[in-house]
């Protein structure tokens, strides 16, 4: 979290710590020995999850999420051999390869930690945290997004009730 309650430096650090994975990995997200099946495993499991380290408990903004897919695209491109300019749909390299789109992924991860959250006890100091409200004058303006708001539209998004938890 930076120092104004938001996640816009954690998501450009885990960005760059992607590609840096990304890059360490490169001989075989890369390499044309390699089936697009193994590049898509290697690259879930060593690249990703550095992508989305954390990102369960961030407020998500759009443009987080753009950023986040940006990357991915570009990344998945690069595993592919495929340009910009050939004009390949995202999806046909995602199933070529075996992927989800991470911000899908991110939304699971989310939900995952709102289940484990749920069915804490009541007195649990973070199942307490989720509806702790703060006290004084709000700022003019629209409020800003907090995780709950995050996780109510990802239950109505997917078309689940907080109950599934």
């Amino acid at each position: 979290m930076g120092a104004d309650g938001g996640c816009d430096s954690t998501g450009t650090a885990r960005v760059r710590s992607a590609w840096e994975k990304f890059r360490d990995y490169l001989p075989i997200l890369t390499g044309k020995g390699f089936s697009l099946k193994l590049k898509g495993k290697v690259y879930a499991t060593c690249v990703r999850s550095y992508l989305m380290h954390g990102s369960e408990t961030w407020t998500m903004k759009v443009e987080h999420e753009l950023k986040m897919n940006r990357t991915e695209m570009s990344m998945i491109r690069w595993m592919c051999g495929v340009k910009l300019n050939e004009r390949k749909k995202i999806e046909e390299l995602r199933q070529l390869i075996g992927l989800e789109p991470v911000s899908l992924m991110i939304k699971k991860n989310r939900l995952r930690w709102f289940g484990h959250v749920e069915r804490k006890d009541d007195n649990d100091w973070v199942k307490r945290c989720i509806t702790w409200e703060f006290e004084g004058i709000r700022q003019r303006g629209r409020p800003k997004k907090t995780w709950w708001d995050c996780v109510t539209n990802d239950v109505e998004s997917l078309g689940l009730s907080q109950k599934d938890a």
